[in-house]
């Protein structure tokens, strides 16, 4: 059997495909099994190595690198998702020059490696800290703040516009057949259904700015990854540095985190679907029969109709009672 794509393979290139299967697992649980006794020999799983988080000042060191990294991870989350709705917007819109300035702003900013722009931040802050009044860390809280934000508010926009795009055409038509004008058809119809639409990309694209915070390691701004390879290269335990314990339980906090803001990012789904919205539809008239039809002014059926027009009422010979 054949498609289009691929010819599906046969008895024998299914015996070889399991063959390199089972051969690629075995190398990979091979290659594992040897750096865990390589580390296991260096001592890196002795109880002593994991005892150090029992000190106070391990424990006060990491709390303050996960409190670091969640407000860095807040002021970026506010200001690309700001960011990313003014972009939107301004790529969308239908003056030419802000279109344009919109599309090289995104297109330049998610080309270029996160990294190097937090690197240039941190480089262009530093050389002119004095004349922004910055003082201690606040250069590297910035570089990492502002990198973070002109990156990702710039996915934000790419996502919203799609989100956008793919409100039925006939609503926004409808809208200005209404009389509402572009801002209030933006705010009121499309952005809130665009949002709705695409708040799980949304929610993920956060779980990658909260990931990225760790690129605060390269200009020594003391968020978790940064204080955990401090401790793990100053802290001494039979000889050896506690690597792979600090490794650990910073890959565990880092996970912990992603899985909280993706529970969250699910309640809030669930949460939109149950919400009540539309129009209440009022509740249906008694049927009018034919009697009550033809039923007359005195309350009678079968009465005569009363034609009179009211006075006041043109169109000639209006009957005056």
């Amino acid at each position: 059997m054949t498609s289009v794509l691929y010819d599906a393979p046969g008895p024998k290139a299914k015996l070889r495909n399991r063959v390199y299967t089972v051969a690629g697992a075995l190398a990979v649980l091979g290659l594992l099994v040897f750096a865990v006794l390589r580390l296991a020999a260096k001592g890196q799983f002795e109880p002593e190595m994991w005892n150090i988080f029992n000190n106070a000042g391990v424990r006060a060191n990491i709390r303050n690198g996960v409190l670091t990294t969640l407000q860095v991870f807040a002021v970026a989350a506010v200001l690309s998702l700001a960011l990313g709705v003014l972009l939107a917007v301004a790529r969308l819109s239908d003056h030419r020059p802000v279109r344009w300035l919109a599309t090289g702003f995104i297109e330049l900013f998610r080309a270029v490696p996160l990294l190097i722009t937090i690197y240039a931040l941190w480089v262009i802050l530093l050389s002119y800290k004095e004349e922004l009044g910055l003082t201690g860390d606040s250069p590297q809280f910035w570089a990492l703040v502002v990198g973070l934000t002109v990156y990702n508010g710039s996915v934000q926009a790419e996502v919203l516009r799609a989100g956008i795009n793919a409100v039925p055409r006939g609503q926004r038509e409808a809208a200005y057949a209404l009389g509402m004008s572009k801002t209030q058809v933006m705010t009121t119809v499309l952005m809130p259904q665009a949002v709705r639409t695409m708040l799980p990309t949304i929610i993920s694209q956060l779980v990658v700015t909260l990931k990225d915070t760790s690129l605060g390691y390269v200009i020594t701004f003391e968020e978790l990854l940064y204080t955990i390879q401090q401790m793990a290269s100053t802290i001494v335990v039979n000889d050896e540095n506690p690597y792979v314990p600090m490794i650990i339980v910073a890959g565990a906090i880092y996970v912990t985190m992603c899985l909280a803001l993706s529970a969250l990012a699910n309640w809030i789904e669930r949460r939109g679907r149950r919400a009540k919205t539309g129009i209440v539809v009022a509740g249906a008239a008694e049927p009018i029969t034919a009697s009550d039809a033809l039923e007359g002014t005195d309350g009678t059926p079968g009465g005569p109709i009363d034609t009179r027009r009211p006075p006041g009422l043109g169109g000639g010979g209006g009957f005056t009672p």
